[in-house]
């Protein structure tokens, strides 16, 4: 019994988690926001027919038929208002985010039921079904799952001329059922609460997630910006390494020709002369290809506190590249260089350091980040194993893995004396 019990928990923590994963930790922050955001206002939708109304519905109404059966066609009437404020509330939403247009005749379905609810409303107040305190309470349980969505759809002057609007038209309805200049008052306060209380929960929440999502917008502008950096970069190596030897080519292959054609022995010389330099841009080529170009540590570091601090990631940056090899800094630059993209391009990171310590021969140079979905290791050559290539030509390791719940760090060590063919250089 006791093991079957703990099996049946296990599953069940095991099925939250591949919940939460799926449904949580893949998401990025703006979705998250977006998430709980959609999650609060479908909540608030049901909660106040839930309470406001079928509370006084249930202990407040007379046994007698005529109230029975107004209440009855009340309570339906706003549970079809719910389901209908439930399936405009993500195209009304959308609406306000921009993301499309609202469809001509979404909410002409919610303010049919919102009329029809308001008339049963007004019905048992002048048959005197219920008391005057439940009766307000019902006005603001039908008014507020039309309210809610309708506050995405229009702007504030037109929500508040038509809320105003349809208040003194409820509230001279009530009053003519039971006259009463206190009772007036409190209908009209009911009104302006539940129009005030739709438009900031709708708005107040839609501007935040909005903002958010500006901001995740920004962020990715940040990260294809840092990639097409590098591709700059890498177009500015190329061209520098291949215009200025293809001109040369050029120029003695003309001459070439022509001391060819004039039958000089010269023409050889000009010849091997072409061959020799098509080899060295090779292998230079190859060097940018792989990324044996020297990178400078210290603009790596700024550049990287710069771009993180642009994509709003707080970035601490506790490093001292002075005084360190060429050959070393160079590997640990893009060791910098690559991790900052990942960070950019993978997770969901608020914060990253970067800590760079020297210890008894050793340089080690840390980059940690929260947020991490996953193991940004592009493979076959690039992201991670391409870094693991390079140190290796400095006699430097890479260990990279997660930290954690949601921690990423990579680990780059680099001896400060470098083997070279068997010798300790």
């Amino acid at each position: 019994m006791g093991t079957a019990t703990l099996s049946t928990g296990e599953h069940m923590v095991g099925r939250i988690r591949r919940w939460q994963q799926r449904y949580w930790r893949d998401r990025s922050k703006a979705e998250r926001v977006e998430l709980q955001s959609m999650a609060t206002w479908h909540a608030t939708v049901w909660t106040f027919p839930l309470t406001w109304l079928l509370l006084p519905l249930v202990g407040g109404l007379e046994r007698r038929p005529v109230p029975m059966a107004l209440g009855g066609l009340l309570a339906l009437v706003d549970l079809l208002q719910c389901v209908a404020a439930h399936r405009v509330l993500r195209p009304a939403v959308d609406h306000y985010l921009g993301r499309a247009e609202l469809p001509p005749r979404a909410m002409r379905a919610p303010a049919a039921l919102l009329g029809l609810a308001l008339a049963l409303t007004v019905a048992l107040a002048a048959a005197g079904a219920t008391d005057p305190l439940g009766i307000r309470f019902m006005i603001g349980a039908v008014l507020v799952p039309f309210g809610l969505p309708y506050a995405f759809t229009v702007p504030l002057t037109v929500f508040l001329r038509r809320s105003a609007a349809l208040a003194a038209l409820i509230t001279a309805a009530v009053a003519i059922g039971r006259p009463s200049g206190l009772g007036t008052l409190a209908t009209g306060t009911v009104i302006v609460f539940s129009a005030s209380f739709s438009w900031l929960a709708a708005r107040c929440g839609a501007w935040t997630l909005s903002v958010v999502w500006d901001a995740e917008r920004a962020r990715e502008i940040e990260a294809r910006l840092a990639v097409a950096e590098e591709r700059l970069r890498f177009g500015r190596d190329l061209h520098d390494v291949l215009g200025r030897n293809l001109s040369v080519i050029s120029l003695k292959s003309e001459l070439a020709v022509q001391l060819a054609r004039r039958g000089r022995p010269e023409a050889v010389e000009q010849m091997i002369e072409v061959q020799r330099i098509a080899q060295d841009s090779q292998r230079e080529v190859r060097e940018v290809v792989r990324g044996y170009r020297e990178a400078d540590l210290g603009v790596e570091l700024a550049g990287a506190q710069g771009v993180l601090a642009a994509a709003g990631i707080d970035c601490e940056v506790r490093a001292e590249a002075a005084g360190l090899p060429a050959g070393v800094q160079s590997a640990l630059g893009w060791v910098v260089r690559e991790a900052t993209t990942n960070v950019l391009r993978h997770g969901d990171a608020r914060r990253c350091t970067v800590a760079l310590t020297v210890l008894e021969g050793h340089v080690v140079l840390t980059v940690e980040n929260d947020g991490a979905s996953g193991t940004p290791d592009g493979g076959g050559g690039s992201g991670l194993a391409g870094l693991r290539e390079r140190l290796a030509a400095v006699d430097g390791t890479l260990k990279a893995g997660t930290v954690g719940e949601d921690g990423f760090r990579v680990v780059a060590e680099v001896p400060l004396m470098q083997k070279v063919s068997g010798v300790i250089a």
